[in-house]
């Protein structure tokens, strides 16, 4: 990724935070990624959608998606990114709970079964929120074949996708930010 350092500034300058948080994998952490100060951010949106879909150029996908409200921003910008670069892709969304009208399902958007999918997060500690992805696209009928982060803090994801058969890549880990990630 050419812009990588750009990227690295911009999370310094704009999402790093330091103090005690707890995440949502429920760990405990002296540090924290706000990630939202990046994706809803025009030159961070940028920078990282255009790495992801670098990180996803050789591999044969439908469409890209994930959680949402963590991978909305980073869709809709790969979506736009693609479109500018004559890349056929299409996006999802996946909710934690069925609507509650209407359809009344889990995933949203045009996806279709036997696709196949390329999960997005923006940070990755454990995995959780992506595995639940994996789990509901499964179920749609979709195939996933790739999951890729933005940040991966080097806390177990990488091992739980390859748990649930799935590659994963991450254009920055948190050793980019001078961060050791904690001992196992």
């Amino acid at each position: 990724m050419s812009n990588k350092q750009q990227l690295i500034d911009l999370f310094r300058e704009r999402a790093l935070r330091f103090g005690e948080f707890t995440l949502a994998s429920g760990k405990k952490s002296t540090y924290y990624v706000d990630k939202m100060q990046i994706t809803l951010h025009a030159a961070g949106l940028r920078l990282a959608c255009e790495g992801l879909l670098d990180l996803i150029a050789g591999i044969d996908c439908d469409a890209v998606g994930g959680m949402t409200i963590g991978a909305d921003p980073i869709v809709g910008g790969m979506l736009t990114l693609a479109a500018e670069k004559g890349r056929d892709l299409e996006g999802f969304l996946v909710r934690k709970e069925p609507k509650g009208h209407g359809t009344q399902q889990f995933i949203e958007g045009p996806l279709q079964a036997g696709q196949r999918v390329v999960i997005v997060e923006d940070v990755v500690t454990t995995g959780g929120s992506s595995i639940k992805a994996i789990d509901r696209v499964r179920d749609f009928g979709a195939n996933v074949v790739q999951v890729v982060a933005i940040v991966d803090r080097l806390e177990g994801g990488a091992a739980n996708f390859a748990a649930h058969d799935v590659p994963f890549k991450s254009l920055l880990t948190i050793e980019d930010f001078g961060i050791s990630p904690p001992k196992p």
